[in-house]
């Protein structure tokens, strides 16, 4: 993988599923100083938000019985934060972290926000999540 230095937007995000998501968004940014970069909402809950820390962003959601939080964990005293880091070719990514004999917990696939993804095991048991989306701070987030 190209390692870049320079002015480069950071391509690793922390991520965190939240028994309420609204509460943690509130003391991230009031306690601590985080800014909102986006939140979207469905059925009023927090499905994906992005909250800016200098020229870092953290991405959190409600947590939900869905695919992906399955992997994470569920909130009954397991982790339930997810490394993501950005990458300029999935494809390439996933089949050298599966030929390393990584578990992928999910296969690569075209999200419904136009990343193409993927999640796997690294050799303590941790979930690592990659793909093409790769958000950044001052620039103008996805629609919603």
């Amino acid at each position: 993988m190209n390692q870049r230095n320079g002015n480069e937007a950071p391509r690793l995000y922390h991520t965190m599923r939240c028994k309420d998501a609204e509460a943690m968004i509130a003391w991230l940014k009031d306690v601590l100083g985080f800014t909102e970069r986006v939140i979207y909402r469905k059925d009023g809950k927090v499905i994906h938000g992005e909250l800016m820390f200098g020229s870092s962003i953290l991405m959190l959601g409600q947590d939900r019985n869905n695919e992906y939080t399955k992997l994470v964990g569920d909130l009954g005293g397991r982790r339930t934060d997810a490394v993501y880091l950005a990458v300029d070719d999935p494809d390439a990514l996933h089949d050298k972290v599966k030929a390393s004999g990584a578990r992928i917990e999910m296969e690569l696939r075209n999200t419904e926000y136009g990343s193409r993804d993927f999640a796997a095991r690294d050799p303590e048991g941790g979930l690592w999540s990659f793909g093409s989306y790769w958000p950044k701070v001052g620039e103008e987030p996805l629609p919603g």
